[in-house]
């Protein structure tokens, strides 16, 4: 058995370097790259150069198939709005985000990171010291509420919140899918 037959080997002799693109394009029919307007392309391997017009398309095609309401389609990766929806979740990241010892990362330095001024994190954390209590971590997720999770989860690693990343991970492996399905 030799090595060849396990790994690729990169020729770089310029001599042998062929680009098969160039090759590939070379080797096509003539007028293959000239824009054909009734002619729409979509590269498929093993291309057999069939092609089928839209007039054989059965008309009963779109009855054929149900609305997505009945697939089982996959939930897209979801944002902060989306988190901010389940209050139990929301609780729960007030609990460890709004904490101010010293040495827990916390709200701030996720705001922080995310390109909050020091003058807006003041802002915050006075909200939370007045007659009527507000979450500074609520505060931040609701101005960044169109970033996905996944920048939240990045976060989490950054500044090693472990606790809080294995509840994100959670949330969007178990309950954000089911949500999804519920709302679409």
């Amino acid at each position: 058995m030799s090595l060849r037959s396990h790994y690729p080997i990169q020729d770089t002799d310029p001599q042998a370097i062929r680009d098969p693109v160039t090759l590939q394009l070379s080797s096509g029919p003539p007028g293959y790259l000239s824009s054909a307007v009734d002619r729409i392309r979509q590269p498929v391997e093993n291309d057999s150069s069939e092609f089928i017009p839209s007039s054989s398309v059965s008309s009963d095609f779109g009855k054929e198939h149900k609305a997505c309401k009945e697939c089982l389609c996959s939930a897209p990766p979801p944002k902060i709005s989306d988190l901010m929806n389940d209050e139990d979740l929301l609780y729960t990241l007030r609990l460890k985000l709004d904490a101010t010892h010293c040495t827990v990362k916390n709200w701030k330095n996720f705001a922080s990171r995310w390109g909050m001024s020091y003058d807006e994190l003041t802002l915050l954390e006075q909200r939370t010291h007045g007659p009527t209590y507000h979450s500074p971590t609520q505060e931040f997720l609701l101005r960044y509420n169109q970033k996905p999770v996944t920048e939240l989860t990045a976060l989490c690693q950054l500044y090693q919140r472990i606790d809080v990343l294995r509840l994100l991970q959670r949330w969007m492996e178990n309950d954000w899918p089911s949500r999804w399905q519920q709302a679409h």
